[in-house]
């Protein structure tokens, strides 16, 4: 998609956005960190709640489902994340669904062998 209809469709000018922005990449990788935070937020939810695993992890679903348009994930054609708050934010997305099925697993809910990154590829499809 060009710059310019990205900038046109967010409502600024393309100056406007190659000032936040200066490349294609920058921006790519802005959204990136706002997909994975976004994430982390509905994996912190889960998280939180004190229902079964399941409904924990069914929670996540639902909720990333509901941001599916705003996301830009590696999955979803994203940059692959190499700065380090990007990696920092998948790092902990992983762990906070780990902590989730760690608590389906113990409360029989959830199989021994399902990990976070089949939770992630599963969000991602």
């Amino acid at each position: 998609m060009p710059i310019a209809t990205i900038a046109a469709d967010a409502g600024v000018g393309v100056g406007t956005l190659y000032r936040r922005y200066p490349s294609r990449e920058a921006l790519l990788a802005a959204l990136t960190r706002q997909s994975f935070r976004l994430v982390l937020d509905a994996a912190r939810s889960a998280d939180d709640r004190t229902d079964s695993g399941i409904d924990a992890l069914r929670g996540f679903i639902d909720q990333t489902i509901e941001h599916g348009p705003e996301l830009v994930l590696p999955m979803h054609g994203g940059p692959v994340p190499f700065d380090e708050d990007t990696v920092a934010l998948r790092s902990e997305v992983h762990a906070t669904i780990e902590r989730v099925l760690r608590r389906g697993r113990q409360d029989g809910t959830i199989r021994a062998d399902v990990t976070s990154f089949d939770v992630v590829v599963f969000g991602a499809l």
